[in-house]
């Protein structure tokens, strides 16, 4: 599977004759990832998701990536640009509106930052027609499917899964000296109101030391089994 473009290449008759029924939306950030992973890191692993997501499930829209995010917890570092949660919030609800008026009802938001929290609120008062993919939850249920020796908390940024996935998927955009970047800061009380930098100077807070694209490999392949159930209840048509 080539993830190297995650522009997609149809044409208005293509899409006209797909007549999709629900769109991925993926959802990323551009913010720092250590000093080993791109500033564009989120957005990568949201498209390759919703890329592979699409691939398990023929019939389903991908649309080009929101790359930009909520990242005001990254600013300390050169390269992390941020947009409000009201911005995030109406272009995702003006990029729904928008299908639905084009006659695809149902959007999914392939989130690849945990920041984007704004973007539950949306799904919640959406009326049964978004959802939000995946969850806390999903991530774990993934990474344990996957082997991979770490959690959410502990492993939070540019740790075992984010380098795994790219890895797998991109790994011309590892740098070399994620082997000795671990970095742990299990309590981080205050990161939102003192950003990130208060718990890390590389910006890095996991264990990149054991990623490998196996388990990148394998992360993904769980959750595209997940996301059938978010499917079945979104669009039982």
């Amino acid at each position: 599977m080539d993830f190297s473009d995650p522009l997609p290449t149809s044409t208005s008759e293509d899409e006209r004759a797909s007549a999709a029924r629900v769109a991925l939306l993926p959802v990323g950030s551009l913010e720092q990832h250590g000093p080993h992973l791109p500033l564009t890191t989120d957005t990568v692993i949201a498209s390759a998701l919703a890329q592979s997501l699409a691939d398990a499930h023929p019939g389903l829209r991908v649309l080009p990536p929101l790359a930009f995010g909520c990242s005001h917890e990254h600013e300390a570092w050169p390269g992390t640009v941020s947009v409000s949660a009201p911005t995030l919030y109406a272009m995702a609800a003006d990029i729904a509106a928008s299908l639905r008026k084009a006659g695809t009802p149902k959007l999914v938001l392939v989130n690849g930052h945990g920041g984007n929290h704004v973007l539950a609120n949306l799904v919640q008062a959406s009326g049964g027609d978004m959802a939000l993919f995946p969850g806390p939850h999903d991530w774990e249920a993934a990474r344990r499917a996957a082997a991979m020796s770490t959690t959410n908390d502990r492993d939070m940024h540019a740790g075992e899964l984010e380098t795994s996935v790219l890895l797998h998927v991109r790994p011309d955009l590892v740098r070399s000296g994620y082997e000795e970047a671990d970095h742990l800061a299990d309590r981080r009380d205050h990161m939102l109101t003192t950003g990130l930098a208060r718990y890390t100077r590389s910006g890095v807070v996991g264990l990149p030391s054991r990623a490998t694209a196996t388990e990148g490999r394998d992360l993904l392949a769980h959750l595209v089994t997940l996301f059938t159930g978010y499917l079945g209840v979104l669009d039982p048509k």
